[in-house]
């Protein structure tokens, strides 16, 4: 079982127009409405692939109603626990040419509710997976370390994809795997990665700090992986149209899971990670199976001396 924790989920409406006049009506050539959330994203692929999952998350008011609906109508196993007070947020996701988003805040979580969050991943096993994925709200904070704080005696396989003090508080627990784009890397540590050499010294400096495997996306430059092993592998990105990036990042995270439970292999947990990310990237929404099956195929993988340092 892969469980996904999203902490502030929220509706995704997205709108593509031909250009955004601030200040003017804008109308869409095309809107899609979807259920949004690092960790959901996550499940949605997962459950596409074929994998058993559980999303859990916060849920609030009416529209929280209507995404748990929404994801329903996806066939996603779903765990939420609904918060007394606030909404789910609606986030506006705009495609212009270029993409521009406008993110609700979403509704403040006590400390109480973190607990049944814990509760619900503590009957989990040492062969299951869970995912911690996005940012916490502005009202809670070190929320992650505290979940794995209480899940320590568990033996659960932690994924990690959060920024900035979140992810380093995780490190101590050795979190399976950890995610951050190129960008978040080198704000964490206070630099900017301008090359695939300073991206591995990067990745090197989280592995020591605790994480098993680091997966760095690099956009447009593909994607470095670092595993436990000393192994170092690097993908390029595929060719195609990106309609839309939201989503991508945490369908590489799911088709990376997908690849190493069927394979328990680095290199084509890789390849399934790469399928699955540039494949949302290149639709509206997450990707379908068929569509991660077919862009596997492209998939370049460069192995570099193992570093067993």
């Amino acid at each position: 079982m892969i469980y996904t924790v999203t902490l502030n989920p929220a509706i995704d409406y997205i709108y593509k127009i031909d250009g955004l006049c601030i200040g003017n009506t804008n109308r869409a050539q095309e809107e899609h409405l979807l259920p949004g959330g690092k960790g959901v994203n996550v499940s949605l692929l997962l459950n596409r692939l074929g994998e058993e999952t559980l999303a859990l998350g916060f849920l609030a008011g009416v529209t929280g109603k209507a995404y748990e609906a929404m994801l329903e109508q996806y066939g996603v196993p779903a765990r939420f626990c609904y918060l007394s007070e606030g909404v789910t947020r609606i986030n506006v996701k705009v495609s212009a040419g270029e993409e521009t988003e406008l993110n609700g805040k979403g509704p403040d979580i006590t400390d109480s509710d973190f607990r049944r969050i814990s509760d619900i991943c503590a009957k989990a096993g040492p062969r299951d997976y869970l995912v911690l994925s996005g940012n916490v709200p502005g009202s809670a904070g070190n929320i992650y370390a505290s979940i794995l704080e209480n899940l320590k005696d568990v033996g659960l396989n932690i994924v990690v994809d959060t920024t900035g003090e979140e992810l380093l508080h995780t490190l101590p627990y050795h979190p399976f795997l950890v995610k951050p784009n190129v960008e978040e890397l080198g704000t964490l540590l206070h630099t900017t990665l301008s090359t695939r050499e300073e991206v591995l010294q990067g990745a090197r400096k989280l592995r020591g700090l605790g994480a098993r495997n680091v997966l760095v996306s690099m956009g447009g430059q593909g994607a470095l992986l670092l595993t436990e092993d000393g192994d170092t592998f690097y993908t390029g990105a595929l060719k195609g149209q990106v309609r839309n990036s939201v989503g991508a990042g945490d369908s590489m995270v799911a088709g990376f899971l997908h690849g190493w439970i069927q394979t328990g292999c680095y290199e084509e947990a890789l390849k399934f990670g790469t399928a699955a990310g540039c494949g949302t990237a290149f639709s509206y929404g997450i990707a379908g199976r068929e569509t991660v099956e077919a862009l596997l195929k492209e998939v370049k993988i460069t192995k570099y001396e193992s570093d067993h340092n």
